[in-house]
This record gives structure tokens, C-alpha cells and sequence, in this order.
């Protein structure tokens, strides 16, 4: 359940499995409309040499994945030693144009000059919509055209000195008794078939002469379009251009983007400065260029489960732009209102989830709560986006922000928060929690909400907005104390998870929750060295900081427990909030022996999922984008406190020589 490289470039999204082959293929939309979302849905790679084929994915094959360096780029070589045979792949988006591209190094470790022949193998399902698609050979353009609709692709492979591919077949893929067209490789020829349509694919060949111990290079790609024209448009450029023009130019890009994440690493150790900057690329490459911040573009769920996370909650939108909005980032936080000001409902809150178009996600939450018409949403998703814009005003201190955004996105929501308050606790009212499970007042979402209005009514005293900040600076005051002497267990000395109404009274939930400490402590209801706050972290050491820095999201975590007497499987979210906790109370070293933790737990392309067995293995999607939003806030605390610990020995005349 990973996608250990992705690669993107705000359109076109593409996943390689543990086997360096196209799982995931989206386009135009970054998790919207994957063309390749389906277990036997990969693009192949095979090799012919000596009278046999193996495809990368038989298990005969060594592979090994990484990035290069500072760079949103593959690096996956794989080696056959029975075959003496090794291929290694740049593979990239270009950044400019819709386009995938592999730079491919075949090499011959054998002792003899061999025909080695290599055969790349394409399977869409155009779409998401099984049937109707139809692939051509294209004579004029030496190549093949995947197309339905506003859809078209054009795969082409050219030898080092430009010439075009040696064979090519197209067919049919797992229907009428056919496997796919990929078996007509395996007796070394293709069979030349130009056209099919229905569930089609197909294959292309490079026939390569390589002496003994030498080797030989070719490039491949896929070119996309909404119009035939536009894929051919882009093709015939590669085409003239060459797979390395496209590599140099999408790898200064990378560079260019990356400098702010890069300025900030060089306080870092070499480990965790690595880490930050492939972390803040990973974020990049999950917006789409609409604004949208997918959860994850790993759809291998859809094999096992109803959906993928292939969605933007606005929480983990807001999540993922924080750390981006420390970094002095303009241009994606800003897109990222613009998708929520777009999407915001009328009455000034947010839905469970979007899709990259805008429209409203798939939701298993209901209108109606004890026969009562009540909208199906997580509060908090609202909240954290005012909040999250009063941190990017205060960042870049621009006014005409506030002009172009207070009165169309702040304000309405800022009234939403206000109004949907319990008039007897003066707390929000019940909405679903951040783990989209509960229906209650959770202590998270009071801390999120407080935030918020305390955000608002700063930017509305910026604008003079008097009747604006005294409402929401009241609300968020009540709230305050209210918060104080509702939230708080004393009898397990910890954060209550929320208040329900039950048969008219409230009941409180004293499952300990994470993010009751966490919520708390990051939005800043309660102050970090209070005896409140000082008695929960000892609760939450004592309940669910038990087994490693792994930590589950609450007492009896089931979700992708391996059964049912196993223990609940820790959080990289989780562990790196702790490890936030520790570094904003100074306690370094046991921050760093989390975050060493979670490096040590990632995919050897520093990939992240959402969660870790007992085992030690990840589960559930990878990459999560939430959980590489924490490791760069995290990094980002510990840079920031490295940095005042250096200006602290410089200064200090105990420290001087």
C-alpha cells in the first residue's frame, strides 16, 4: 500500500509502485480522474534478452528506489543477475507541460555483445470508466495514442540518437479471454496490430546491439491532452527537444522552488535536512493547480476498501500549507483560499471534503442528528482555514489581502464560528471530530474554533471592523472560560475528547484522545506551563505514549489495527506532535529520538504513510501528505530553535574563547 515516488507538477500526477512501474496516473486534475486506478492497472516493463522475458514486476529483480538530491526526480535501477542485466530510470513531470518522461540507461554486465530488447507496456482506463477507449499506432508520429474523449495520451520512445521505436502491438486488456496485449513480448516480437478499441492496451519495443560489459540509452514518454492536438502538440516537442532538455529544466525548477526549504535545511543535520526539503516537495506535488491539497494520491485502498483519499479536506489543505505559510510561501497558500472561497458554502462553513474540481467529496456523515436537520460537517475543517489566513496576513503583512479576502472568506466564516455556539456552554455546537468518527463538542475543535475567532477579530480591528472583533473576541472569550471548566477531567487529570447530549444532559467522553492535548496545546487554549496542561501530558505519557514513539490517535484505536487483539497502530501525526510538544518545552533530545524514529520508519525515498504496525511497517496510503506536513513543522521548530541556540552561544561572553 505505497506509492513511493510520486512526481507532479499541479496537473499531471503520476505514482510509481515498489517496482518503479506507473500505478497511479492522474491527469488533469492532481487526485481526480485516475487513469490507472486498479490492482492490475500498472504500466509494465520487460526485458527480452537471451530467448526469455521478464517483466520488473516478476520478483526476479533487484530494485532500488530513491530521488535525486534536492529534485522532485526518480532514481530506480534495477538489476537481474541471472539475466546480467541492469536498467536504471531518471523519471520526472515535466514541469511546464503535461508530460511524463523516463531517461533510460539499459546496460549489459554480460560477456558476450547481446540483443537486449526492452518493452514498455501502457493499460489506462480513460477516465475511470471501464470500456470505450481506443488505442492507435500513429504512423506520422511514430507512436501510440491512448484516447477517449477530452482525453488523449501519446507514448513515445526514441533510441539515444533518435530513432524511433522498433516494434509496436495494441489489443485488448482483460476481456473476451485476452490478458493484455503485453504477452504478445513474450515470444521477443510484437505483433503490429494498430488499432483496437473497448479495454485496450499496448506495447513498445526497443531493440538494443550492447556489447559485452557496455550499454545503451533511449527515453520514453507520455504526453497529455485535453484535445488530440495539444498531446500531439506536446509530443512533437519532446520530440525535437529530447527527454534531457525536459530533465535539465524541470530539475532547475525543482531547485528554484525549493530554496526557501533549502535556506532553512542548512540548520539542520544532514539526515533531517534531507528529509525537510523532500517533505516540502511532496507537499507541493499534491496541489493541484486549482488550489485543492489532496490527502493522498495513493489509490491502492480502492482494491480493499469503498474509496481512496483522493480528496482535499480542508483540514489537511490548511495542515499542509501551515508549514509552507512559515516558509514565507506565496503563491500555494494563496491558491488554497482561493479553492476555499470558492467551494465555502453560502452560509460561511465548509463540507467534509472536496474534490479537485470543487465539487463536494463522497461522506459518510448525515443531515440528520436525533431528528434534527443539522449540517454534515467537521468544524473545525472551517476554523483552521480563519485561522490559518490570519497566520498568512501576519506573515506578509499585506493589506490588499485583507480587502480581497476579509469580507468574501473571513468574515463569513468567522460568523459561522460565532453563531454555531451552544447558548447554555457557550462551545461550539456538536459537529463531527477531526477523526471523522464522533458526533460531539470535541475538546480539538474548541481549540481550532477559539483560535479562529481570536484571528478574526484581529483582522477586523486591522480593517475597523469594530462590530466584527468585539462579537468574535467575545465569543472566543466565553468560549475561553468555558473551555476551562467543561473540557478538563479531573478525575483522569486530562482533556475530555468531547461533550454530547444524552436524553437532554451533557455526558462527557473521557476516551483519551490525542489531539485533546495536542489541539490544546498547538492553538493555545490553555497555556503550555499550566498545571492543566502539565498533569495531561503526564495522563497521556501514562495511557498511550507506551510502546515507542509510535502513538495511536486514542485509547482503542481500531482503524487498520491487524485484528482485534493486537495493539492500535501508531500515528506519524501523532509522533510528530509529540515531538512539537518537546521541542516548545525544550526538551530536544527526546524531540529528535521521534523524529529519528519516524526517518527510520519512512520508504527508502523518505515516503511517509499514515500509520505503523507493531512490526514496524507502514500501512494505510503513502505518501500522506498530512504526515509530511508534521515532519516539516517539526523540522521547522527544531531549525528555529538550533538557530536561536547558535545566536545564543555567539552572544553569550561565557561562551567566548
Amino acid at each position: 500500500m505505497a506509492r513511493p515516488v510520486v512526481l507532479s507538477n499541479g496537473e499531471m500526477h503520476v505514482g510509481l509502485n515498489r517496482y518503479g512501474l506507473v500505478h497511479d496516473f492522474y491527469y488533469p486534475y492532481v487526485g481526480q480522474e485516475n487513469h490507472t486506478a486498479a490492482k492490475h492497472l500498472r504500466h509494465r516493463v520487460g526485458v527480452w534478452v537471451d530467448g526469455q522475458l521478464s517483466w520488473l514486476d516478476d520478483k526476479t529483480w533487484d530494485v532500488k528506489i530513491a530521488y535525486h538530491n534536492d529534485v522532485l526526480v526518480s532514481r530506480i535501477t534495477v538489476t537481474h543477475s541471472g539475466l546480467q542485466v541492469a536498467i536504471e530510470f531518471d523519471d520526472f513531470v515535466d514541469s511546464s507541460s503535461n508530460s511524463f518522461m523516463r531517461n533510460i540507461h539499459v546496460i549489459n554486465h554480460g560477456d558476450n555483445e547481446r540483443d537486449i530488447k526492452l518493452y514498455l507496456h501502457q493499460v489506462f482506463v480513460i477516465s475511470d470508466s471501464y470500456g470505450s477507449d481506443t488505442v492507435q499506432y500513429l504512423p506520422d508520429e511514430q507512436a501510440i495514442l491512448h484516447y477517449k474523449g477530452h482525453r488523449s495520451f501519446i507514448i513515445g520512445a526514441a533510441h539515444h540518437d533518435g530513432r524511433p521505436i522498433d516494434q509496436y502491438s495494441v489489443g485488448l486488456f482483460g476481456i473476451e479471454g485476452h490478458d493484455g496485449t503485453y504477452r504478445d513480448a513474450e515470444d521477443g516480437e510484437l505483433s503490429g496490430n494498430p488499432v483496437e478499441h473497448g479495454r485496450v492496451d499496448s506495447v513498445m519495443g526497443l531493440v538494443f546491439h550492447i556489447k559485452a560489459h557496455s550499454s545503451a540509452r533511449c527515453s520514453y514518454w507520455i504526453a497529455a491532452g485535453t484535445l488530440l492536438r495539444e498531446a500531439r502538440h506536446i509530443h512533437r516537442r519532446i520530440q525535437e527537444n529530447g527527454v534531457l532538455h525536459y530533465l535539465l529544466k524541470t530539475t532547475l525548477y525543482w531547485r528554484h522552488w525549493t530554496k526557501p526549504l533549502k535556506t532553512i535545511s542548512e540548520r539542520l543535520d544532514g539526515p533531517y535536512a534531507k528529509a525537510f526539503i523532500r517533505s516540502g516537495q511532496l507537499l507541493k506535488s499534491h496541489q493541484d493547480k486549482h488550489g485543492a491539497v489532496i490527502a493522498s494520491c495513493d489509490t491502492t485502498m480502492l482494491n480493499y476498501e469503498r474509496d481512496s483519499y483522493a480528496y482535499c479536506w480542508p483540514r489537511d489543505g490548511a495542515y499542509v500549507m501551515w508549514p509552507l505559510v512559515r516558509l514565507g510561501y506565496h503563491e500555494e497558500p494563496l491558491h488554497f483560499f482561493n479553492f476555499i472561497r470558492r467551494v465555502m458554502h453560502e452560509d460561511g462553513y465548509v463540507m467534509h471534503k472536496y474534490q479537485p474540481d470543487g465539487t463536494v467529496g463522497a461522506s459518510w456523515h448525515p443531515y440528520v442528528h436525533d431528528n434534527a436537520n443539522i449540517a454534515p460537517i467537521q468544524e473545525d475543517e472551517t476554523a483552521i482555514v480563519v485561522f490559518l489566513f490570519g497566520q498568512y496576513y501576519s506573515t506578509h503583512q499585506d493589506r490588499s489581502l485583507l480587502d480581497a479576502y476579509y469580507p468574501t472568506m473571513v468574515k463569513p466564516m468567522a460568523n459561522f464560528l460565532a453563531g454555531y455556539i451552544d447558548e447554555e456552554t457557550h462551545l461550539p455546537k456538536p459537529s463531527y471530530d477531526l477523526w471523522e468518527e464522533q458526533f460531539m463538542t470535541t475538546t480539538y475543535t474548541t481549540a481550532v474554533v477559539h483560535a479562529a475567532l481570536c484571528e478574526a477579530a484581529t483582522m477586523a480591528d486591522v480593517l475597523g471592523d469594530t462590530e466584527g472583533s468585539v462579537r468574535w473576541q467575545t465569543v472566543a472569550d466565553d468560549m475561553k472560560e468555558a473551555a476551562a471548566t467543561r473540557l478538563y477531567d479531573y478525575d483522569r487529570q486530562y482533556f475530555y475528547k468531547g461533550l454530547r447530549r444524552v436524553g437532554g444532559e451533557l455526558a462527557a467522553d473521557d476516551t483519551v484522545d490525542t489531539a485533546s492535548f495536542f489541539g490544546v496545546f498547538m492553538f493555545g487554549l490553555f497555556d503550555v506551563s499550566s498545571d492543566h496542561m502539565q498533569k495531561a501530558y503526564q495522563t497521556l505519557l501514562q495511557t498511550l505514549v507506551t510502546d515507542g514513539p509510535g502513538i495511536p490517535r486514542y485509547e482503542r484505536d481500531s482503524y487498520h489495527r491487524i485484528n482485534d487483539a493486537a495493539p492500535s497502530n501508531g500515528w506519524f501525526i501523532t509522533a510528530l506532535w509529540h515531538a512539537q510538544y518537546l521541542i516548545e518545552t525544550d526538551q530536544i533530545d527526546q524531540a529528535k529520538s521521534i523524529i529519528d524514529w519516524v526517518l527510520d520508519h519512512s520508504l527508502s525515498t523518505g515516503v511517509l504513510s499514515e500509520q505503523v504496525l507493531p512490526d514496524g511497517s507502514q500501512t494505510s496510503v503513502a505518501p500522506l501528505t498530512w504526515s509530511h506536513a508534521e515532519l516539516v513543522s517539526t523540522l521547522l521548530d527544531l531549525a528555529m530553535t538550533e538557530k536561536q541556540k547558535n545566536r545564543d552561544e555567539k552572544t553569550n561572553p561565557a561562551n567566548r574563547s
